[in-house]
């Protein structure tokens, strides 16, 4: 949360994939592509807190979808 919105989405597209702290107990791997992620995982929009941001889009997270995910 000391980043700046475009410090933090800058370091993600540099990386391709980080773990961030977006709080004093909570972090999560944000991703910039989908081939950061495993096989069979899909990509979802991820917004956190920074500096300047109360919600910058950063990248994404990876996840293993479920049937319920899918829309017919």
């Amino acid at each position: 949360m000391s980043m700046t919105c475009s410090e933090a989405a800058a370091l993600v597209r540099a990386k391709g994939g980080i773990v961030l702290s977006t709080s004093a107990t909570t972090y999560d791997r944000y991703v910039s592509a989908a081939n950061f992620c495993a096989g069979g995982e899909v990509l979802k929009n991820a917004w956190v807190p920074t500096r300047d941001t109360p919600q910058c889009f950063i990248g994404y997270t990876c996840f293993t979808p479920s049937r319920d995910d899918w829309v017919p």
